[in-house]
């Protein structure tokens, strides 16, 4: 099959031919339809942290078409579509019982979807309803992590909400927060190339960086925001957030960030602010994530800006580097067959 490796670090993606994946007693074969690029698949190629192997197949946002069925799978078959929890757990600890394989001790991130064909655990993939594209499953994982997020901000209807940040992860937190009862969700970003789409996706206003950026915001929401949502992941964002948030309000942390960061602890505890981390999602929200796609008049798959071809991956990849206007831009394995 075709997919694009990891070769070293700095280096970008190549498309070449490697094995077919085959599944396991408890796996399934997928046909890739659609892959998204991610934030992270970026910091795994050009940050050491990560360890990612010369050689790997990188890609953990995707859905497919189920091709085989290992001999102990029951609830899927040949011809499903679905979207693939890229958390592998081992299946049998009380993390794992629970859904939440993000817990598990023997947790690994998942990769595999920059290829035509992934082998994955029956139990990490979610059928999608009949009227869901297998495209549109694709942003199940990146809906998931923003839902994860909002929940453990212990948003309450009627907050009044900011998200630090314009990529995909905040403004699917902006999805979520208008979704789930904020009154207004202020989206802040260093250049305007997402307001139209964070309108789109149920934000109420959209500022731009700069000077007195955190008087704006008062003036935009007619108070401090409750919850100020981190979505950059850059060293200094936690602290800026906190300047951002009322007294005794929450910052919560999807950004991810690698360097060692700093923080004014004394200006924190002075407002008594609630700083909360949160990373991956349970399959319970993976399960609602794909609900979403399919109801509510503002829908999710307003976060896609583009989709390419596994060739044009490589280059797509490097680009997202830069600042750009692209939001969440999908990977179709197949699309070189069809043209």
């Amino acid at each position: 099959m075709k997919a694009a490796i990891f070769e070293a670090l700095r280096r970008p993606l190549r498309v070449t031919d490697v094995a077919d994946p085959t599944p396991t007693r408890d796996g399934v074969l997928l046909k890739v339809c659609r892959c998204g690029i991610c934030g992270s698949d970026l910091h795994i190629t050009e940050d050491p942290v990560f360890a990612a192997q010369p050689g790997s197949v990188l890609g953990h946002e995707y859905s497919g078409e189920v091709l085989e069925v290992g001999a102990e799978v029951k609830h899927l078959k040949v011809g499903d579509f679905v979207s693939a929890a890229p958390l592998y757990g081992c299946g049998n600890c009380d993390s794992c019982l629970r859904g939440e394989p993000a817990m598990c001790r023997q947790m690994q991130l998942l990769g595999g979807g920059y290829a035509q064909y992934a082998a994955v655990a029956a139990r990490h993939c979610r059928k999608l309803p009949w009227g869901i594209s297998p495209g549109d499953g694709a942003l199940a994982e990146p809906l998931s992590v923003a839902l994860h997020g909002v929940r453990r901000s212990g948003l309450k209807p009627g907050d009044k909400v900011a998200v630090v940040g314009a990529g995909a992860i905040g403004l699917a937190v902006a999805f979520w927060a208008r979704r789930l009862g904020a009154a207004q969700v202020a989206v802040l970003d260093l250049h305007p190339h997402q307001e139209a789409r964070a309108a789109e996706l149920g934000a109420t206003a959209f500022l731009c960086g700069g000077e007195d950026l955190s008087a704006r915001l008062r003036d935009q929401l007619g108070a401090e925001p409750d919850i100020v949502f981190e979505c950059v992941g850059s060293p200094g964002l936690i602290d800026h957030c906190v300047g951002l948030v009322r007294p005794r309000g929450t910052v919560l942390v999807l950004g991810l960030c690698t360097p060692r960061d700093h923080m004014d602890s004394f200006r924190a505890i002075s407002k008594e602010v609630h700083i909360v981390m949160s990373v991956f999602f349970d399959m319970h929200e993976f399960a609602m994530a794909i609900e979403a796609l399919d109801s509510g008049h503002v829908r999710p798959q307003g976060l896609i800006s583009e989709t390419i071809s596994l060739a044009e991956l490589p280059t797509a990849f490097e680009a997202l580097r830069q600042r750009t206007t692209q939001c969440k831009v999908l990977v179709n394995p197949f699309m070189d067959d069809i043209q």
